[in-house]
């Protein structure tokens, strides 16, 4: 049965009660003691977001739980700080899930994750090649998660005059200055996690497809930020300084900057395939397009980013490993299951469809005209192409300081020395 609650990050009180008890939370078996009335429960740390609601999440796992009375699913929420700060805690604390969602492996998380390379539906499932380690797979994966996207207010184009989008940077940039002229607020942007996404949707459509093995040569120190993206960096900085960025940014949350854009109040908005759910669930939106982030004019197969959707992988710690493979495979496999998480975030998965608007139907066309090599990880990276740890939340800090109004030459050196200090 399932329970309509969810439980926080690492709790005292609960650690209190296991440590009096002489309760443990961790284990390498697949068996385990059963929950009460002879249930065994497994719990998945989930990405909680406002299309992916813990309501969502429980009415997600209910048909699995009525087909299996014998598992009870506990969805557990990261709280504030997300997936990838609070896993490290709950492992340091003993008291870690036995599934993680929202989380690719690495080559230093492998070592907490179950091998599922002997599985399939895992081994087979979405770009699991790409986010193999030393060939074998860690996680299965929904489907896949555009990310080097610009959605664009349809009105504020033809304001503008423009009447395509662009091919190219220049043709963008280009852009940028017609839409400010015609009385919009070019580029919609926020404060959080989210401040980097306008900054790589810029930027890593040319800097991977001109520069073979970034993330590898990046890491090891054979490539510099300011030689490979530092133009990016001097491109960005001067479109904050020309206002084609929302002067309040840094002030600016997620869910505010969604609604800004749902309420046509900018002309772009820089967001993964998942905006596509927001629209398709928004009262009276403008009427909104999406297109690749462009490259330079010279690139000519630019990098797209993009993720795995909802990478599910199973705890070595966990008590309930066999339980957990169970609630995995139903996860990444049940036709239904799969269709509702592709749906709500505006994913995609060869075979599997599902009613689609015109926006999401211009998303799969996207998917369509990109080559596989193009696909290329954004952030600290997944599978073998990584970035040092703590890159993506260096970079979210830098690009706020561009937003700031912090030199771009100042931030190409902040993160060359970064690099430099953390390369391996």
């Amino acid at each position: 049965m399932i329970k309509k609650r969810s439980l926080a990050t690492t709790s005292i009180a609960l650690l209190a009660v296991a440590a009096l008890t002489g309760c443990s939370t961790g284990g390498s078996g697949e068996g385990g003691d059963a929950g009460a009335g002879g249930t065994t429960e497994v719990r998945v740390l989930v990405n909680i977001t406002p299309n992916l609601t813990e309501e969502w999440w429980n009415t997600l796992v209910k048909p699995f739980e009525d087909a299996n009375p014998d598992i009870d699913v506990i969805i557990q929420s990261p709280g504030a700080d997300g997936v990838q700060k609070a896993l490290p805690r709950l492992l340091a604390s003993g008291d870690a899930p036995d599934i993680v969602q929202s989380l690719a492996p690495t080559p230093e998380l492998a070592q907490e994750f179950v091998d599922l390379s002997s599985y399939d539906w895992a081994a087979n499932g979405p770009l699991a090649e790409q986010y193999a380690i030393d060939g074998k797979q860690y996680m299965a994966g929904v489907g896949i998660q555009l990310q080097s996207l610009w959605f664009y207010n349809k009105t504020a184009f033809e304001e503008a005059g423009i009447t395509e989008t662009p091919k190219d940077l220049e043709e963008f940039t280009a852009d940028l200055a017609k839409l400010k002229d015609a009385g919009w607020t070019p580029i919609q942007t926020g404060g959080d996690w989210m401040s980097q996404m306008s900054y790589q949707a810029l930027a890593l459509p040319s800097v991977v497809a001109q520069n073979d093995d970034w993330f590898q040569k990046m890491s090891s120190g054979d490539l510099t930020f300011s030689k490979t993206a530092g133009a990016y960096t001097e491109m960005y900085a001067d479109w904050v300084a020309k206002g084609y960025l929302n002067s309040d940014a840094l002030g600016i949350k997620y869910p505010d900057a969604e609604q800004s854009f749902l309420a046509g109040k900018s002309a772009l908005y820089p967001m993964g395939s998942w905006f596509a759910a927001a629209e398709a669930n928004a009262d009276n939106p403008p009427s909104i397009g999406v297109f690749a982030g462009p490259a330079d004019a010279s690139v000519k197969n630019p990098a797209m980013g993009a993720n795995i959707a909802s990478p599910y992988s199973i705890l070595k710690s966990s008590d309930h490993q066999e339980a957990a493979l169970k609630v995995v495979e139903y996860l990444a496999t049940d036709k239904a299951a799969v269709v509702d998480q592709l749906q709500v975030d505006g994913n995609y998965r060869d075979g599997y469809e599902y009613e689609m608007n015109d926006l999401a139907t211009e998303l799969l066309q996207i998917v369509s005209d990109t080559p596989a090599s193009s696909y290329t990880p954004t952030g600290n990276g997944y599978g073998e192409r990584t970035m040092p740890a703590g890159y993506a939340d260096e970079l979210n800090t830098q690009v706020q300081a561009l937003l700031g109004g912090t030199p771009a030459a100042d931030v190409n050196s902040a993160l060359d020395s970064w690099f430099a200090a953390n390369a391996q």
